[in-house]
């Protein structure tokens, strides 16, 4: 596979980039709604999930191509003294994990700061390159 296209890297380098801002965002919205009941329509807040996909068959960069709701099995406590606890007292919860989100969260940062360093490096070949011209 070759990159015909001398800007290449830093096309791919920020559409990581720009992913990963999406994904910290959407991951945001979970720590956010974590304890939400109510969503807007009378059901709890379900975790959302950002899908990634490459942008081509060959070397290229990634994105978001949409965000789904988790459809798994919400948490229930019991809370007897809440307006949306069923007749046996139980409430049903977002099923969003503060740990597994935290987790997340990490790992984005650090994959964002990895393309951050990709351009890094780039800008140092390019500015050497010059100067071994001059």
């Amino acid at each position: 596979m070759e990159i015909n296209n001398m800007f290449g890297p830093i096309d791919i380098a920020t559409s990581g980039m720009q992913a990963q801002d999406k994904q910290m965002a959407v991951i945001s919205s979970n720590i956010a709604n974590a304890r939400t009941t109510d969503a807007g329509n009378g059901q709890p807040y379900r975790r959302l999930q950002a899908i990634f996909n490459t942008e081509a068959d060959e070397i290229s960069g990634v994105s978001v191509t949409e965000i789904i709701k988790d459809m798994g099995q919400l948490q229930k406590i019991f809370d007897p003294g809440n307006p949306k606890a069923d007749k046996n007292g139980y409430v049903e919860m977002p099923n969003v994990e503060l740990p597994v989100e935290m987790l997340n969260l990490a790992v984005a940062a650090r994959t964002y700061e990895a393309n951050v360093a990709v351009l890094k490096r780039y800008q140092q070949m390019v500015d050497t390159t010059l100067e071994l011209l001059r």
